[in-house]
């Protein structure tokens, strides 16, 4: 088997914990890289069966962003606070690797997007020329935000080219399933089953009482622009990439023709992570009776 070894060594901890963890890796397989800045490209290196990501979950989205087109399965170690994504500690791992590199593992597939950040013909209109779309790969979720000093936002949305509503509030969210347990939570969005190929759609803070997060198709494209005279928004890719939004352009997002693999050892499952991570499902615990076990 042949790895590549990524990870945030601007975490406290990870640069130390990979220096106990790679003379056991190197015992089971072949490294073909070490990368715990997330700087090299890995189109250039040779290809890897497995990636294994030292962090939590945000340095999992960067070695996905990292990967680009060329995806490869990721088994995540926790180094984090969270890790929903990465499920296993360094201890859980070393007890479990061996059983990785003899083939007892599954490979769950979750849809990636591309975001494409475009001019309009407005802008070629006024100012003579259109600038070169931008497109993002993501994992999570693509965020449109209002920007300092934090006015309200109003922002349009179309499906497929057709308008379906405008939004006032702080910004809206759309998120992958993947991303459903993250921002999209906090703001009031459901729980989707992370295999299904599903957008979530959530306004954040709308200024209504009838706007409610809506689950879509991922075979269909959604269109976000600003509305209203709003001059400027910030466009926020998986919380870590950074653009801001103007008036006449929009932003474009759609199902990526790469899907991010996730590796799943015998006895974790999605329902064993949202109980342990999120304490989804479990009973209250009232005085004067044992813990319920789920």
């Amino acid at each position: 088997m042949k790895l590549l070894v990524l990870g945030n060594a601007h975490r406290q901890g990870v640069r130390e914990e990979a220096d106990r963890l790679l003379p056991f890796v190197r015992s089971h397989c072949d490294i073909v890289v070490v990368d715990l800045l997330q700087e090299q490209d890995l189109t250039d290196v040779p290809a890897a069966d497995l990636a294994v990501v030292l962090g939590g979950d945000g340095a999992i989205l960067r070695a996905a962003r990292q990967m680009g087109y060329r995806q490869v399965p990721v088994l995540g170690v926790n180094l984090g606070r969270l890790g929903f994504l990465a499920d296993l500690d360094p201890d859980e791992f070393r007890e479990v690797f061996p059983r990785v590199v003899a083939g007892e593992f599954r490979v769950t597939q979750h849809l990636m997007f591309e975001c494409v950040l475009e001019e309009t013909s407005q802008v070629s209109k006024d100012f003579g020329s259109l600038k070169a779309p931008r497109t993002f790969l993501g994992l999570n979720e693509v965020v449109v935000h209002s920007v300092p000093p934090f006015h309200m936002l109003d922002l349009r949305l179309e499906v497929d080219g057709h308008a379906v509503a405008q939004f006032s509030g702080d910004g809206l969210i759309l998120s992958t399933p993947v991303g459903s347990t993250a921002h999209s939570l906090s703001a009031g969005g459901p729980i989707l089953g992370q295999e299904l190929a599903a957008f979530v759609i959530t306004p954040i803070c709308p200024h209504s009482l009838t706007y409610r997060p809506v689950v879509d198709s991922a075979d269909k494209e959604y269109t976000i622009s600003l509305a209203g005279g709003a001059e400027e928004a910030a466009l926020i890719v998986d919380g870590q990439v950074a653009v801001p939004v103007l008036a006449g352009q929009r932003v474009t997002v759609r199902r990526a023709p790469v899907e991010f693999r996730l590796v799943k050892c015998p006895g974790r499952s999605y329902y064993q992570t949202l109980r342990e991570k999120l304490r989804w499902g479990t009973l209250p615990s009232y005085r004067g009776e044992p813990k319920a076990e789920p």
